[in-house]
Order: C-alpha cells, then structure tokens, then sequence
C-alpha cells in the first residue's frame, strides 16, 4: 500500500514538473546534432561507408547530404545502399542538397521527381537548394523576384510529394537593392508554405548581417540552420564551434524565434587538426553548451 502510495506521489510530482516545463519535449528534440557533409567532402567520396563509419562514432545523428547524381547516386554508392549504411550508424539524412541550376535556367522541372524520390528513399524532410551560380541568379532586384518564382514553383512539387524545400544562402543574397536585398527579396517574395530557408549563420554573419534582426524580422522562416564559425583572425577561414568571432549562445537563444527545428555543423576550411577531429570538437562545444 506505502509503494502505490509512493508511485502516485512521484507520478504527480513529475506531471506537475513537465506542467511548470512545457518546453521539455522541444529541448529533446533540440539534442540531435547532425552535420553538413560537404565538411568531409575530401575524404567521403573515397570511403563513403568508413566516412559515415566516423561521423557516427563522433556523436552525430543527423547528416545532410551533397553531391548526388541521378544516374551513380552518392559518389558510385546507389540510394539505397547509402541507406543502408546511415542506418547502420545510427543516421537519419533528414535535409539534402540537391543541383537545381539547370532547371532554373531552362524552367524544366523533369529533374525534381528524382530528387523527390531520393529523399523519400532516405527518409528525409527537406530537400535544400544549396547553390545558384552567379549568371542565374542574377545582379537586379527583378531577377531576384524571378528566383523566387522558381524555388516557389519547385517548392510546390516537392510539397506534393510530402517534402519541404528549403533555400541555403550565401553572402552574394545579401547584395543591396536600394533599401532592401536579395535575401529579403527572396523571403517576401516566397511562400511560407512552400519554401523554408536555411540560414548559413556564417554567411549572414560574414556579409555583414545579424541573424538576430533577421529572426525577428522573419520569425518562423528559418527552419535549419548551418551553423559553421569565423576564424577571429581571417574571417575568410572557419574555426571550430566556440573559439571563433560568432556569438552562438545569443544565437541559439533566439532558436524558437527563427523557428529553429534542426540544424548541421558545417565547416569548410581552416581545420585543427583535420575535417573529423574539427567536426568532433565542435561536436563536443554545441553539446555541452548549446543544446
């Protein structure tokens, strides 16, 4: 009788404490740690299974994926095998980075029903324009418009088939056009319902910018992060998480504001000692500090 006793007292206590917390579910959810796997792009497509191998051991459990082709999948290893080895490390390819100049510049859409299914194989939620080169997208505030149209008419489809798209910025967006930019062009110019973006902190930090104006400005629109630091010495250079010039407690602070729901260590150049060792210490950072 004492023991049932117990047990209903500690069960109330622990409603009432998740009652007082009712952000307990999005902090859990906040601890999955993945990574942009352009940082390991020396060495996976040599060894896609042993890299994979190391990005699980280091603590990761989500990854976003670069350089897929239609006809040799992710470096000579098919859709499924590649599946097959997240899974076998404990991954999930929740985002991916997918090619969409070609169809930006000639309106096809032929290529998204293949990128479609690529990341339904992969279980994926998002499917990211990671990339437009500089004679498509344009030097106009017009030409951005005409982007937007693009990514909102790519966005439809791959609703349609149970995705969302994503846009990945770099600096070059954020090129004033009189009292606004191409990055702003793009947020108001979009659909909320179609499109996320993707918010490269470096990039918007590099080109001047605040992600904290940004969030507050746009808040909801920022479902991801790439969150990939400047060297204190060399902006041009990244630094692992926590030693370079980015304030990313203030940032991450603000995470349900942008509407943060996951996001990739990223990290291009400037390794200490090497692209794994980095990725692992900045690991070790976010873990311990940020989420």
């Amino acid at each position: 009788m004492n023991k049932r006793r117990e047990f209903l007292i500690n069960t109330s206590l622990a409603l009432g404490a998740l009652a007082i917390a009712p952000s307990f579910a999005f902090e859990a959810k906040r601890k999955n740690i993945g990574i942009q796997l352009w940082t390991l792009r020396d060495t996976l497509p040599k060894d896609v299974k042993g890299v994979l191998a190391q990005v699980g051991k280091a603590g990761f459990t989500e990854v976003e994926t670069f350089g897929y082709a239609p006809k040799t999948g992710f470096f000579g290893t098919s859709v499924k095998d590649f599946k097959l080895m997240l899974d076998d490390n404990g991954l999930k390819a929740s985002s991916n980075h997918f090619d969409f100049n070609s169809m930006i510049k000639d309106g096809s859409t032929d290529l998204v029903s293949d990128y479609i299914t690529t990341a339904n194989t992969l279980g994926s939620t998002y499917i990211t324009v990671p990339y437009i080169v500089a004679d498509l997208r344009g030097t106009t505030a017009d030409a951005y418009k005409k982007l937007a149209e693009h990514v909102n008419k790519i966005g439809g489809i791959c609703k349609g088939g149970g995705l969302k798209l994503a846009y990945h910025n770099h600096d070059f967006e954020f090129t004033k056009f009189g009292a606004t930019n191409g990055y702003e062009i793009l947020l108001n110019n979009t659909d909320k319902d179609l499109v996320d973006f993707e918010m490269d902190l470096y990039w918007v930090v590099r080109s001047g910018n605040n992600p904290l104006e940004l969030f507050k400005k746009y808040p909801g629109r920022f479902s991801m992060w790439h969150v990939k630091d400047m060297d204190k010495a060399n902006p041009d250079f990244n630094a692992e998480i926590g030693t370079g010039a980015i304030d990313f407690k203030a940032i991450f602070a603000q995470s349900k504001q942008a509407g943060m729901k996951r996001f990739f260590l990223e990290h291009e150049s400037n390794y200490k000692p090497n692209p794994i060792e980095s990725a692992a210490t900045s690991f070790n950072y976010i873990k311990k500090n940020l989420i």
